[in-house]
């Protein structure tokens, strides 16, 4: 009996550990700070490679602020608020880019950030306006 108590909290530890977020983040990274909060988020790396992703809240916000800049490497940044991965930006060597766009909607705003290969000395910043 106790052997069946003790599978059953088990199994139920392992399904309440599981991740239900539609995105998972994936990375390789040196010198990395991030921080995500309700409405705004951001990453500061020396060497990011692979996928980030940030979970934001919108009550009624109608874009995202975003000020990114890279010094060596590409990435793109998509975003997905309707069940639709959209791509909001795409930041190359040397880029600086400071704008706001996406469409959305209230309701959770995934913002995915994604390298094809070694980033360096990257700063994104992400604010709901």
């Amino acid at each position: 009996m106790k052997r069946k108590i003790g599978l059953v909290v088990i199994l139920l530890l392992l399904v309440g550990l599981c991740g239900c977020s539609k995105y998972v983040s994936s990375y390789k990274a040196i010198g990395f700070v991030h921080s995500n909060e309700s409405t705004k988020a951001f990453m500061s790396f020396y060497s990011f490679e692979g996928r980030m992703v940030f979970i934001l809240k919108c009550d009624d916000e109608t874009s995202i602020d975003y000020n990114a800049e890279l010094e060596t490497g590409n990435c793109t940044v998509y975003y997905d608020n309707n069940g639709e991965k959209t791509m909001l930006f795409a930041l190359g060597a040397g880029d600086h880019i400071n704008s706001s766009g996406g469409e959305l909607i209230p309701g959770t705003v995934y913002i995915i950030v994604e390298t094809d290969e070694k980033c360096m000395d990257g700063d994104l910043h992400f604010s709901l306006k």
